[in-house]
C-alpha cells in the first residue's frame, strides 16, 4: 500500500482533508479545461489510488465558479486534427483509460459541479459515484458540436444507465446543455445546493462515506460497475461472494460488537 495524501501533481490541484482527497482543475481563466498532460496525470493518479491506504474518498470541486470546460481547444483539439490514425487512437484510448481508472480506483468519487461541466468535464461528473450541483450548473456532452460522435469515453454506456436511453440519446445527438434542474429531475444530479454551500455539502457526504466500512465501500463500487454486464444469476452469485468476503473483515465484527453494546460502531477499514 502507498501514501497519497501528500501528492503534489503538476497539472491539477490536490488537497487531502483527513482521508478525503479534493481535486480541482487549475486553469480558471479558461474555465478549467483539460490538457493531454492533465488527462494523463489524472489517469495515473486514479490508477495509484487503488493502492492508497490514506485516502478513502475523492471529491472533484469547481475552481472559481466553473467545474471543467472539456478538452482545451488549442492544446488538444488543434493538435488532434494533425495526427494520424495511430496517434488519434492512442489519444482516445488514453482518455478512456482515465474513466476506467475512476471506475476501478476502489474509492467513492463525488463530483460537486458549478458553472460549466461540458465535454470531458461532463464525463468526469458522469463517471463519479455521486453528483451534486448548483442551480447554475450547465452540463453538456457537446462532442457533436465539434463534429464528433457522442460515444466518447464511455458516454453511450454510462449515461443511459443514469438518465435513461431516450434522454441520453437527446443529449448525445444534440450536444445541448442539460440544466441543473433537468439533471436533478432525471437523476443525473443527486441534489442541488447553493454555490456557497456546495463544497461543504460534498465534503459532508464524503465524510459520511469515509466514516463507514471503507473496505466494504470498495466492494460496493466494484459490484456497481461490474454488474452492468452480468445477468441476474451472475450478479446474485457475485454479491454472495462479495458479501462473504466482507463478513471476514474486522469491521463486520466491530459492527456486531457495537450493536450488542448498544453503541455506534467505529469502522477502521479492515
Amino acid at each position: 500500500m502507498t501514501a497519497m495524501a501528500a501528492l503534489k501533481p503538476k497539472h491539477f490541484l490536490w488537497e487531502a482533508e483527513g482521508r478525503i482527497a479534493k481535486i480541482r482543475l487549475n486553469r480558471p481563466e479558461r474555465k478549467n479545461p483539460l490538457t493531454c498532460e492533465s488527462y494523463a496525470e489524472l489517469r495515473d493518479t486514479f490508477r495509484a489510488l487503488v493502492y492508497a491506504d490514506d485516502i478513502d474518498a475523492v471529491v472533484f470541486l469547481p475552481n472559481c465558479g466553473n467545474f471543467c470546460s472539456g478538452g482545451d481547444v488549442h492544446d488538444i483539439i488543434g493538435p488532434l486534427v494533425r495526427m494520424n490514425m495511430k496517434e488519434l487512437l492512442a489519444f482516445t484510448r488514453m482518455t478512456g483509460d482515465f474513466v476506467k481508472a475512476m471506475l476501478n480506483c476502489g474509492k467513492p468519487i463525488i463530483s460537486a459541479v458549478d458553472g460549466v461541466a461540458v465535454g470531458a468535464g461532463a464525463i468526469i461528473a458522469m463517471s463519479s459515484d455521486i453528483r451534486i450541483a448548483t442551480p447554475e450548473a450547465k452540463t453538456a456532452f457537446l462532442f457533436t458540436k465539434v463534429g464528433l460522435a457522442g460515444c466518447d469515453m464511455g458516454a453511450c454506456a454510462i449515461l443511459p444507465r443514469i438518465i435513461g436511453q431516450g434522454r441520453a440519446a437527446e443529449l448525445l445527438y444534440t450536444g445541448r446543455s442539460m440544466s441543473a434542474a433537468e439533471g436533478e429531475r432525471w437523476g443525473f444530479y443527486n441534489r442541488l445546493v447553493d454555490a456557497e454551500a456546495l463544497e461543504a455539502d460534498a465534503m459532508e457526504m464524503a465524510a459520511r462515506i469515509v466514516s463507514g466500512p471503507t473496505f466494504a465501500h470498495g466492494i460496493t463500487k466494484t459490484q456497481l460497475n461490474q454488474e452492468w454486464s452480468m445477468g441476474l444469476d451472475q450478479a446474485i452469485e457475485a454479491e454472495a461472494q462479495a458479501q462473504a468476503i466482507c463478513m471476514q473483515t474486522r469491521d463486520f465484527e466491530r459492527a456486531y460488537t457495537a450493536f450488542v453494546a448498544k453503541q455506534k460502531p467505529v469502522f477502521e477499514g479492515d
